[in-house]
Parts: structure tokens; C-alpha cells; sequence
């Protein structure tokens, strides 16, 4: 045995497809995990946070989320930039700019280009600019995203949760 541990029945992690072992998870994750004691079993988490239109009074802007999708090398990134610039200086806007450099170099650091880990990407940055929006945050998100299922579906958690979203091509 190698370093005194007997490696026998250890599996290759190369032979794992972490797309289909993540997809069965997510699958068998109940939709509305509730943590806190004033919302009911089955509900959604509004009883838990602060209501949208206070939060919206509070910091003066709604959140709303403009999903830009392309190529690569189209520019997403830095039209991304350009507006997020315009909107803080300019107009004093609460604006977040998510992308493909700045997620995989931390939330998403353990993802390939495969066809699965793409749509974990997506998935993940949904969530994530679900929330921002949801802050109030102005969220710009520059994402290759090739598959149309993957942002319908971010569109829908989305809409699911009243927040704007835009898809810019």
C-alpha cells in the first residue's frame, strides 16, 4: 500500500461525470428549504426577508438584471464595463457586473467547458444575480451562456421571484 493506505476500490475521479452526479443532486433538493420560524412549511422565504418595496424605498432603485450573451470576444465584458461605469459615476446607481473572468476565478473555479459544467455556470451566476436584483442591485451579467434552456430557466427564477430581467444578444 502507497503511504501506508490501501487504495483499493478508490474510484478514478477522471471516471466521475460530476454533470449527471450534480444534476441528480439538485434534482433530489427540496425547492423551498425555510430556516427561519415565521414562514410556514412549503412556502416561499418572504415572510423571512425584508419586503421588496421597502428595501427598494430604502436604497432608491429596484434590482433588475441584463443578461448579456455572445460569443466570445463579442464584447459583452466590455459593454458590460462601459455601462456599469456610466451607471455608478454618472447616475449614482448600486450596479454589480458579473462575468465569466470574474466567477472563475472563485465561484466557479471547479468548472470546465463541458456541456454540463456551462450549464452549472449559468445556473450558478442566476442565482447569484437573483439575489443581487433582488437586493436592488442593478446586475449586469456577461456570460458566453450557449444554451437557450439554461438561460430560460434563469429567466424564470427570475420572474418567479418578480425581478426584471433583460437578455441582451
Amino acid at each position: 500500500p502507497q503511504g501506508g493506505c490501501d487504495c483499493a476500490g478508490l474510484v478514478d475521479p477522471a471516471a466521475i461525470d460530476m454533470g449527471a452526479l450534480r444534476a441528480a443532486a439538485l434534482a433530489n433538493t427540496p425547492p423551498h428549504i425555510i430556516e427561519c420560524a415565521e414562514a410556514e412549511a412549503n412556502s416561499d422565504q418572504s415572510a423571512c426577508h425584508l419586503p421588496p418595496k421597502v428595501r427598494y424605498a430604502a436604497v432608491g432603485q429596484k434590482g433588475a438584471t441584463l443578461w448579456m450573451t455572445g460569443c466570445s470576444g463579442a464584447g459583452k465584458t466590455t459593454i458590460a464595463t462601459a455601462l456599469e461605469d456610466r451607471l455608478v459615476k454618472h447616475y449614482g446607481k448600486h450596479v454589480y457586473r458579473l462575468d465569466g473572468d470574474n466567477l472563475r476565478t472563485g465561484l466557479n473555479r471547479d468548472l470546465t467547458f463541458s456541456e454540463a459544467d456551462r450549464a452549472e455556470s449559468v445556473r450558478r451566476t442566476g442565482e447569484i444575480a437573483t439575489l443581487f436584483a433582488d437586493a436592488g442591485v442593478i446586475t449586469l451579467v456577461g456570460l458566453i451562456s450557449p444554451y437557450r434552456s439554461d438561460r430560460d430557466a434563469v429567466r424564470r427564477r427570475h420572474e418567479d421571484q418578480g425581478i426584471p430581467f433583460y437578455e441582451i444578444f
